[in-house]
């Protein structure tokens, strides 16, 4: 799948905004302790891209009842779903000066029913010609998503069978729906019943 770029300039995939908040002392923090400045582009991608993954659980495979946000957020708690961590992982590859962009699925969700939205993040590192999407939201029961420069290691590989599908667009702020979930939800059981079902 060829993933569409929305904004028209890749600066704006190094921009802060709002929930990339990739200026916070917290995440400038974070992002010297993985290596920032000290090493090449695609080996601190890929140490911010496993830190997320491994080092803040997803809440709703933990039970946290805790909603994030903000990447700062998300870094100051250890906690957020998968819209939460790609905040936090395009936030500290934006602070390491690596385009980095959200995009997004829809699959069917963990009760086996009902589409949801899950939240990605494309990456497109100096001397890349093209976007490539990664998965932190977590490897448990099976998943095994890696950071990749070739072909996807994502966590789940969309089944058209089951209604779910890509979303090719790669937006430099986080969805409207995937926002609102989070900012609306007073904790991980209100934010169940938000998570958008299609963008």
């Amino acid at each position: 799948m060829k993933l569409i770029q929305q904004a028209p300039s890749l600066s704006a995939y190094l921009a802060e905004s709002e929930a990339i908040d990739h200026g916070h002392p917290l995440v400038r923090e974070t992002a010297g302790r993985l290596g920032v400045g000290d090493s090449d582009a695609y080996t601190y991608a890929s140490a911010a891209f496993a830190y997320v993954r491994d080092e803040i659980p997803h809440s709703m495979d933990t039970g946290d009842p805790r909603v994030t946000w903000r990447a700062s957020a998300v870094l100051a708690a250890r906690t957020g779903i998968c819209y939460a961590k790609s905040h936090a992982l395009a936030a500290l590859l934006r602070a390491g000066g690596v385009h980095a962009g959200l995009c997004y699925q829809r699959l069917v969700g963990g009760g086996g029913a009902d589409l949801v939205v899950h939240g990605l993040v494309a990456v497109r590192l100096p001397g890349w010609e093209r976007w490539v999407r990664q998965d932190p939201r977590g490897n448990v029961g099976g998943i095994d998503a890696r950071f990749s420069s070739g072909e996807e290691r994502l966590a789940c590989v969309p089944r058209p069978e089951f209604n779910e599908m890509d979303y090719p667009v790669v937006y430099d702020v986080p969805h409207p729906a995937a926002l609102h979930a989070l900012q609306s939800s007073r904790d991980g059981e209100e934010l169940a019943r938000n998570l958008p079902a299609s963008l």
